[in-house]
């Protein structure tokens, strides 16, 4: 066994196939359920905004057709993903899934722009609206978000399509009560201002769900460590493995979502007969990261504390 350099690349074409197995089928399946909520909660919502005249009820409309057509990015997406790796691509094409996010998040960004002037168009022009059409539409836009979520919660910590989906839901559901909201407001008091503020409203959770979604889009991109990894913790766990003097050269990164990668430099001191050997070490290190912070993907240099580094390592 070298004295200094012993490279180990734990799990490796088989390990990326398990995100593409039965959790994949799971997610595939939810979000095509989420995206025909989606579109008959666009339609019906649009068709009642346009008979209403009402820009908040078509503003919800809007939002509901941009994530429609996140979720069908989404579903090009994971299929794509689904492809083997090659000589060219060894990763394969996990990484589309968040492109894709990152895709949703600009389209938000543009739809809640769009919302926002209009919104200031109808403030400074009040219109007429048809209150009993949009309480019975955002009463439907309610239930089918409802509907929508319930589908995608129990794995919306899971795949960040399925999270998006997610997010996505919740802000149409909190939409269609701004819209009720503004309904009920105008019966009330006749005031027709409550329609493009409730508009803005809306505008701004769509800016919320953008920000969140492309800042995580943009953290697995630029290679970030994952935010529930705390990485000195677990730089800490494997310095605790007997055999293990040091390490260095730690990175923690998401390759897509649910498969997290792993790379690092460990320092033996003892070698010879009646030391563990490195792949007693290697054994337990693997099982740790994997129970403790359910990273299955690891590459782990081996060291021995005379070995000279030609760059510089932290």
């Amino acid at each position: 066994m070298n004295d200094h350099h012993q490279a180990s690349d734990d799990q490796q074409p088989s390990d990326h196939s398990r995100a593409s197995g039965p959790e994949r089928v799971g997610e595939h399946r939810k979000l095509v359920i989420a995206m025909a909520v989606a579109v008959v909660a666009t339609v019906a919502e649009g068709v009642g905004g346009w008979l209403s005249n009402s820009l908040a009820l078509l503003s919800d409309a809007g939002h509901m057709l941009a994530d429609a057509a996140a979720i069908g990015l989404s579903l090009f997406a994971l299929r794509i993903a689904s492809r083997p790796a090659d000589a060219k691509r060894t990763y394969g094409y996990y990484r589309l899934e968040i492109l894709a996010a990152l895709v949703n998040g600009a389209v938000l960004f543009a739809i809640a722009a769009g919302i926002a002037i209009e919104g200031y168009h109808r403030l400074m022009h009040p219109v007429p609206v048809r209150v009993q059409t949009m309480v019975m539409l955002a009463g439907l836009g309610i239930a089918l978000n409802a509907v929508g979520m319930w589908i995608t919660h129990g794995s919306a910590q899971g795949s960040m399509n399925l999270r998006a989906t997610f997010l996505h839901l919740a802000g149409d559901l909190l939409n269609s009560i701004g819209v009720l909201v503004s309904a009920l407001l105008i019966a009330w008091t006749g005031q027709l201002a409550a329609d493009p503020i409730v508009s803005f409203l809306i505008a701004a959770t769509i800016v919320w769900s953008a920000i969140r979604l492309s800042r995580d889009a943009v953290d697995v991109l630029l290679e970030g460590a994952p935010r529930h990894i705390p990485v000195a913790e677990v730089s800490s766990v494997i310095a605790n493995v007997p055999g293990v003097a040091a390490v260095h050269d730690l990175h923690v990164w998401t390759i897509t979502s649910g498969l997290i990668a792993l790379s690092c430099h460990i320092v033996v001191s003892c070698e010879g007969p009646d030391c563990r050997s490195h792949d007693e070490i290697l054994t337990e290190a693997k099982a740790v990261l994997r129970g403790r912070f359910a990273i299955e993907h690891t590459t782990i240099q081996f060291e021995s504390d005379r070995y000279q580094h030609e760059e510089v390592i932290h």
